[in-house]
């Protein structure tokens, strides 16, 4: 006999499978956001630290990129002024050259070669005269003079062309480099806003600093080795840039990065220091060892991306990264050193 029970209901046996479905979901859900522990100050440190590495890096492509664009501009303007001073030379000769043609057609003896000062292009003139025998030697020597000042001229104008496509291309790098220094900065700043006051405090001070920092304890910088009158010189002009801001591709005198505080210090003491770290670190002469360091020494961490300036005592005095002052801070506490030089 056929049985006649009820099949059990489809829909109520999805139904089932989808709320234990929701409910693991749920319940996966709330262990993994269980699971993910806030990040310590030491993971917020070292991510921060390496944050700052890469935006040194980054702000001393920029820098470089910077200072060749000036470089190049103002090499372009010299160019200039040259071109300017040739054709001037060329219209000179052209003008004397002018005035055989209406002295000859005054008396009514134009030669061939004096008709052809009548020519509209001067390239013409040049290449033609040149040929004919039938110049004098006054006029040789003139048309000989201007083919030179022609020659000057052109190649003066192929100069310019070439820097000036330079320019170009230097200044899409220079907006490329300052794209990506923005993009570091900003990652570093927005690091540094998702910390509470106490974690930025923790990953940001430096034991024992003051000088502008947020301590207000003296700093010892005493028994140092002392410089030479330069380096003084130097050193006494970047502490009283204490308690400025860093700001990335600054060099003062209110807001610095790290190289563009090395550069402004040493400029009050008369020497003219690269720009980058990447041209600071070829200035002045190499230092063996901390045991040697004089005060106002420069030493270069992390490779050759952040520089700052030997304060004695185990301090270095520097413009540390986004989000900081001009400050001293413990040689260690910096990073590796990469090279030290004496100015």
């Amino acid at each position: 006999m056929a049985s006649h029970r009820r099949p059990k209901s489809p829909g109520r046996a999805r139904m089932s499978v989808l709320t234990a479905a929701a409910a693991t979901a749920v319940a996966v859900s709330a262990q993994g956001a269980q699971a993910a522990p806030k990040p310590t100050t030491a993971q917020l440190k070292a991510q921060l630290s390496q944050l700052n590495t890469q935006a040194d890096e980054a702000v001393q492509k920029y820098d470089g990129s910077q200072e060749q664009l000036q470089k190049q501009q103002a090499a372009v303007g010299t160019l200039q002024d040259q071109i300017a001073r040739s054709q001037a030379d060329v219209n000179s000769r052209l003008d004397q050259l002018g005035e055989i043609a209406n002295q000859q057609y005054a008396t009514g003896a134009v030669d061939p070669t004096v008709q052809l000062l009548l020519s509209s292009s001067p390239d013409d003139y040049l290449s033609k005269a040149a040929s004919l025998g039938q110049l004098t030697s006054n006029q040789a020597s003139q048309i000989q003079q201007l083919q030179g000042e022609e020659q000057k001229l052109s190649g003066q104008k192929s100069q310019a062309e070439q820097t000036l496509q330079q320019i170009e291309a230097t200044t899409k790098q220079l907006a490329a480099q300052k794209a990506e220094a923005q993009k570091k900065v900003q990652q570093t700043q927005a690091l540094l806003d998702s910390m509470t006051a106490a974690q930025r405090a923790a990953v940001t001070s430096a034991p024992s600093t003051s000088g502008g920092g947020s301590s207000s304890a003296p700093v010892n910088v005493g028994g140092g080795k002392a410089g030479d009158s330069v380096e003084a010189a130097a050193f006494a002009a970047a502490k009283t840039r204490l308690g400025l801001p860093y700001v990335y591709g600054a060099t003062g005198p209110t807001s610095f990065d790290c190289s563009g505080l090395m550069q402004w210090a040493y400029a009050q003491a008369g020497v003219s220091l690269g720009r980058t770290t990447y041209d600071q670190i070829d200035d002045g002469t190499p230092v063996s060892s901390v045991a040697d360091l004089q005060v106002g020494d420069l030493i270069f961490f992390n490779g050759d991306s952040h520089v700052g300036m030997w304060a004695g005592n185990g301090m270095v005095l520097h413009a540390p990264h986004t989000g900081t002052v001009v400050k001293y801070e413990p040689l260690s506490y910096i990073g590796s050193i990469y090279a030290m030089r004496h100015i």
